[in-house]
């Protein structure tokens, strides 16, 4: 004998479940909320790809939660492994100072080295330091510099957050991590994926063989065009730097508020009815 229905205009053996309807088999006898609250089963789902998906999401939403109020900022990038005594670390504590001095925030991956002098000179200087960290397994975390701080557990979506927020990049020597973000910045930029800025190498030392062979062998062989190789700047000098990178913002500046001002224009001209009055005929056809 089934039982009553508590819903005397709903059928026996009926069920909805959401916008879904289920009847005869598809009746499951739990409800989704019951489901939820119920902390019996297995928990192997925790490493399935949907819910990767879902905390790939929850890294998204975060960073941009944190960061959408930062401001104008400079991702500064190197290694990690840069000792205190380095010339490399005195130099990233005077970009971080002198980027905050000309308005930007700082951002770095959160990590020592560079990434901590650069953080350090920012946040001495009352600037906004902010470290982009991420899960490794020979890392040891945030470096003490970092006013906010996030760390990540997938590169790619930390990656978004450097390029997303960032008017541009200071590269000092650095390893495969540093090359890495680099030829990202660079690809996105000769792809058009995102708005041309400013990518300054710090260090023609270090730096200068890798372009060379950009020059040589790349453009030499039409791997890359003339063009690709103004992308970024080299020097040894960090006014130079700061100078090329101002000076770029207010390029990007200047063009933004020119393509608003056409956008504007042809919005007006397209809803000013003196406009389409002058194209009429004699005949008013």
């Amino acid at each position: 004998m089934s039982e009553p229905s508590i819903h005397p205009d709903r059928p026996v053996g009926q069920q909805q479940r959401g916008p879904i309807l289920m009847r005869r088999k598809q009746v499951q006898h739990s409800t989704s909320e019951q489901r939820l609250l119920d902390s019996r089963g297995p928990s192997d789902w925790v490493h399935t790809d949907p819910w990767r998906v879902l905390r790939i999401q929850s890294e998204f939403i975060e960073g941009f939660g944190m960061l959408a109020e930062l401001g104008a900022a400079i991702s500064v990038f190197g290694s990690a492994r840069t000792k205190l005594d380095d010339p490399m670390y005195a130099a990233a504590e005077q970009f971080g100072r002198k980027l905050v001095g000309a308005g930007y925030a700082v951002i770095t991956g959160g990590g020592p080295g560079v990434m901590e002098a650069a953080n350090k000179g920012a946040s001495e200087a009352g600037g906004v330091s902010v470290g982009l960290g991420i899960e490794l397994p020979f890392e040891n975390g945030m470096n003490e510099w970092v006013d906010i701080g996030m760390n990540f557990r997938y590169f790619f979506t930390r990656k978004t957050m450097f390029v997303k927020y960032a008017q541009g990049f200071v590269v000092m020597p650095g390893g495969f991590g540093t090359l890495d973000e680099l030829f990202e910045a660079l690809t996105l930029a000769q792809t058009r994926k995102v708005t041309s800025f400013p990518v300054v190498l710090f260090g023609s030392a270090y730096w200068g063989g890798l372009v060379d062979w950009l020059r040589t062998t790349m453009l030499a062989d039409g791997k890359i065009s003339p063009a690709d190789l103004d992308m970024f700047v080299v020097t040894d000098d960090v006014d130079e730097a700061i100078s090329y990178i101002v000076k770029a913002g207010e390029l990007a500046d200047a063009a933004a508020e020119q393509a608003a001002e056409a956008a504007a224009h042809e919005v007006e001209s397209a809803t000013d009815p003196t406009t389409h009055s002058h194209q009429l005929g004699s005949d008013g056809s």
